[in-house]
């Protein structure tokens, strides 16, 4: 198997791109390794929003763990169901993740799950822990796709443009592999090429400009809520033209469609209505107005100044 991957027009060549490092005599996948710093950072990112916004940050430890777990196991659940082909005859493989095969939304549909169940627990505020999480999610997915790119998975079509992508064609897996890739394969120095459009490059650089549009706006949002349903609607957005270019998909039994990208488009007509309804009916709604509960104000301590209100925690109401 040959190991370089180059982007042509942009002058781009590197000869030896590995899967995997070996630590102490073991092998750790580059996918799983950049998986784990994307959730480090999520946790980082959400309990400092959480701190920002006067929320405990340690709520969010707790839901981050059990979030993570919810959504890495969506994630694989919701691939092996539109994959089952490539695992009906080896279950095991279902548990490999080393070699990939996790679907954002997926993990996405689990992590909102148990968000709710936990914020019912635990007497918060659903609207606001989704605010809170939203910044994680997409710094989770923009950092997630460099390990498609590792792996040399979550390509599209054949092309020849500007962000070409050029892969040896014994390192792709040949279902991956359209016929206009063969018919415009390329031989160099006995090596057959294909050419293709760097799906994960793009996604994830969409993720980079959204999450750098919910930073700016997160302070001038109208009601909770709000920045989630922004990140459904602009993730959505791209995701419906980036999963047609796409040639991995995850298709519905018997119809041939594409489930990301119709999943995509529903979520963008869905959220789309909701933030234009929301707009201008969201003070209708108690729920998704953010109530401060504080904590008690501590008795003095000699030698020492009790916090300001500002600086206290607040909480809701059990």
């Amino acid at each position: 198997m040959h190991y370089d991957i180059s982007f042509p027009h942009l002058g781009i060549y590197l000869e030896h791109v590995g899967k995997s490092v070996r630590v102490f005599g073991f092998e750790i996948a580059y996918y799983g390794i950049i998986i784990g710093l994307a959730i480090l950072l999520g946790f980082l990112i959400a309990a400092s929003e959480a701190k920002r916004t006067r929320q405990n940050p340690e709520d969010y430890l707790d839901m981050g763990i059990i979030g993570v777990i919810a959504g890495i196991a969506g994630a694989r659940i919701y691939y092996v169901i539109f994959s089952w082909d490539m695992y009906k005859d080896n279950l095991l493989d279902i548990f490999n993740l080393r070699e990939g095969g996790l679907a954002i939304y997926g993990g996405v549909i689990a992590a909102v799950i148990s968000v709710l169940v936990l914020a019912k627990v635990k007497h918060l505020s659903a609207p606001q822990i989704f605010d809170t999480i939203a910044m994680a999610l997409l710094n989770g997915q923009m950092l997630g796709r460099w390990g498609n790119f590792f792996n040399r998975e979550a390509f599209g079509e054949y092309t020849d443009s500007l962000f070409a992508m050029r892969l040896p064609l014994d390192a792709v897996r040949s279902s991956d592999v359209t016929e206009q890739m063969r018919r415009a394969v390329q031989r160099i120095d006995g090596v057959s090429y294909i050419q293709v459009h760097p799906t994960f490059l793009y996604e994830s650089f969409w993720c980079m400009v959204l999450l750098i549009f919910l930073f700016a706006y997160r302070k001038h949002k109208k009601y909770e809520g709000e920045l989630f349903l922004l990140y459904l609607f602009g993730y959505g957005l791209g995701r419906v033209w980036i999963e047609g270019l796409r040639t991995d998909q995850l298709l519905l039994p018997g119809l041939g469609i594409a489930v990301s990208q119709l999943l995509a488009g529903l979520i963008v007509i869905g959220t789309g209505a909701a933030l234009l309804y929301l707009r201008k009916n969201h003070k209708r709604m108690p729920f998704l107005k953010t109530e401060k509960r504080y904590e008690p104000m501590p008795e003095k301590i000699e030698g020492k100044k009790p916090p300001k209100t500002k600086e206290r925690i607040f909480k809701f109401k059990k």
